[in-house]
């Protein structure tokens, strides 16, 4: 190893001793172990520029084990990405640049936001199999203009979780071999040995799912690490995992034990640490001359690789200008979403399938849509038709067989979103929403525009039993932050939630759908629709309205026939359409008081599933009609016999609450 390598490596460390030490919180261990890997990729491999960190056709960097940030924070101050030595210092800080966690949206340079382990991981499987598809679409032969690679730092706990086994299996499957992980074997966890939970032989159990793997015996010898990488990218047609033995905590009284894998340690170990790495008598947070000037190269490098690649795009759009110009679109996120407004659909239907006419007919228009469904494509009506399925041998097609692997087709998407250039997209049914919850949670945190679709939506499931019936999961969703919850009515309002989603570019939507057929209502508008909530029906002959009912999807007919039942009893009732409680919380309070006057308290919510948070929307004397217990196997229709879920029941329930019509005297 070289006198520079050697500085600069030690140079990482000490820096998150410092960082760690002034935080008085953190994790130390994984960052000293893995310096020299970090180092070896950024310093000799890694394709990017820190003065344009959103160059597009940079290679994606993901630390995986996303409690070791200080490893990825000190590879980037020293890379001269747009991170200061100040911003060190304010390491786990409130509003802080370097958080405790790599955050996408708060420092510039970090590709994806990790932490809960195994989603960086799986979130790399999405990125390069966006490289992949991009790449396949647009390059032409001597025109690479989509050339890169996805790097990986993962550690023992990674490939633990559940989320691992299934996105490797289908990158496997794929054959991506551009993608490349770096496994941090240091056989400790948090709670002790790994052996105490894990004996497998993980590079069998890769190489079983057709993953090259490699392995470096010391990954303190930078010689080795620099093989292995070289190694792994001339691989052809499948992705690589390096196994990188590793001591975690290096330079530590503790290392190798779970010690040293969080917090901080007392002064005269972090001293120790210091003199250790040639820093005892050296001020905290002390960078050498040497050690700037040592990664010039890598910033140079990255320069002139962004500077050859606009020549080479120059080239393409001269050879290629139809091509060039739509990549260039991909890539600006320039393409308009075509207007739904006009899409004509009619005829009683099932929301799913309104929802896969509105999906094939936006992508001929709107081609950056890339995903699939967990196995139940055909179900969810999510296949975009006439197009190829993503093999090993081909990768433009759009659309993914993701297998039984929900929590991984939800991870995946988000990589693939977050790439740039293409929207990920899921389908699965709404109870296994639990399987993806995590996911889900993450791109909301991102503000990633991932689309999930989630068809088969109430106990209206039926024979399929409660095991497959959504009770809790409408109110769970919404309970998420930062996440657009759409439950539509018709394909008009179907029409509203993707045309929503399309256009959202902060925050990821669930577009909840049924499996039953439902009316074509003639009242439902995409453009109302699109406020969260309307008046759908208020009473004829311009009466004034005493009271409320408020549904949601399948069960809008249900109340539109509770309120003419009421209306021949001489009471007046407004229907209000409400498929997104997100995106009428966004609207004007003036709005939001036109469509539910304070003055009218009498208010009754009908949707068939938990009936927990509607208080919110109709008070705490409100009518709740909903089912809050789990389903039975049976028809639909005994199901709902057997619950009286009728508009005679809202009516009754109505009544009882609110009384009956006052007959004027």
């Amino acid at each position: 190893m070289k006198n520079l390598d050697k500085l600069t490596i030690n140079t990482m460390r000490t820096l998150t001793v410092d960082a760690v030490q002034h935080a008085h919180h953190g994790h130390m261990g994984m960052p000293l172990g893995t310096a020299p890997m970090g180092y070896a990729l950024w310093r000799y491999f890694l394709k990017v520029n820190p003065k344009d960190p959103e160059w597009f056709n940079r290679d994606r960097f993901v630390l995986s084990a996303g409690h070791g940030s200080m490893l990825l924070y000190s590879l980037m101050l020293l890379s001269g990405f747009p991170l200061t030595m100040a911003d060190i210092k304010q390491f786990r800080q409130l509003n802080s640049k370097t958080p405790g966690h790599p955050e996408v949206h708060k420092t510039r340079g970090v590709d994806l936001s990790t932490g809960p382990l195994g989603q960086g991981f799986a979130m790399a499987v999405g990125l390069a199999i966006a490289e992949a598809h991009l790449a396949d679409r647009f390059n032409r032969p001597n025109f690479p203009v989509i050339d890169h690679y996805t790097y990986v730092v993962s550690g023992d706990g990674d490939f633990e979780e559940g989320i691992s086994q299934e996105t490797a299996s289908l990158a496997g499957q794929l054959g991506l071999n551009k993608l490349i992980v770096l496994w941090d074997a240091n056989h400790v966890t948090s709670d002790g040995p790994l052996t105490a939970s894990n004996t497998e032989d993980g590079l069998a159990r890769f190489r079983a799912m057709n993953w090259n793997t490699l392995e470096v015996k010391d990954g303190n010898d930078l010689h080795e690490i620099n093989l292995a990488i070289a190694a792994a990218k001339r691989s052809a047609n499948k992705p690589t995992l390096i196994k990188v033995n590793t001591v975690i905590g290096y330079g530590s009284t503790m290392q190798g034990t779970p010690a040293i894998h969080s917090d901080p340690v007392s002064e005269q170990e972090a001293d120790h640490m210091r003199a250790m790495f040639g820093f005892a008598d050296k001020p905290a947070f002390y960078i050498p001359d040497e050690v700037t000037e040592g990664f010039k190269p890598m910033i140079e490098r990255g320069q002139k690789d962004e500077a050859s690649w606009k020549l080479l795009v120059a080239e393409y759009n001269k050879q290629y200008p139809e091509e060039a110009a739509e990549l260039t679109d991909f890539i600006r996120g320039k393409l308009a979403v075509p207007d739904l407004n006009d899409l004509e659909i009619h005829g009683d239907m099932a929301t799913r399938q309104a929802s896969g006419k509105v999906l094939n007919a936006i992508y001929p228009k709107l081609p950056i849509l890339v995903g699939g469904s967990a196995d139940l494509g055909t179900s969810n009506k999510t296949t975009i038709m006439d197009q190829y399925f993503m093999s090993n041998r081909r990768y433009s097609g759009p659309n993914i067989y993701f297998g039984v692997r929900e929590f991984g087709m939800a991870t995946i998407a988000n990589g693939i979103t977050l790439h740039g250039g293409l929207r990920g997209y899921t389908g699965t049914f709404l109870v296994f929403s639990d399987y993806m919850r995590s996911a889900i949670r993450q791109a909301a945190i991102m503000e990633t525009p991932t689309i999930f679709v989630f068809t088969h939506d109430s106990v209206q499931v039926g024979q399929d039993g409660p095991t497959h019936q959504p009770i809790e999961h409408l109110m769970s969703l919404r309970a998420m932050p930062n996440l657009i919850v759409f439950r539509g009515a018709d394909q008009t309002e179907v029409k509203a939630a993707w045309d929503i989603a399309l256009k959202n570019k902060t925050a990821p939507t669930a577009i909840i759908l049924n499996r039953q057929p439902v009316p074509e209502l003639s009242r439902t508008d995409m453009k109302k629709a699109e406020k969260g909530a309307y008046v759908l029906s208020d009473p004829k002959d311009g009466q004034t309205p005493t009271g409320i009912i408020i549904a949601t999807g399948s069960e809008l007919q249900l109340a539109l026939d509770a309120q003419a039942q009421l209306a021949d009893e001489g009471i007046a009732v407004r229907v209000v359409s409400m498929p997104s409680w997100e995106l009428f919380e966004q609207q004007p309070d003036e709005y939001k008081e036109s469509i539910l006057p304070d003055e009218i308290q009498n208010r009754m919510s009908i949707e068939l599933g938990a009936t927990t948070g509607w208080q919110q929307y109709v008070g705490m004397h409100g009518v709740r009609m909903g089912y809050d217990h789990f389903g039975e196997s049976a028809p639909a229709k005994d199901i709902l016999r057997m619950i009286d879920f009728t508009a005679d029941h809202a009516r009754n329930l109505y009544v009882a609450a609110f009384g009956p019509a006052k007959v004027p005297l």
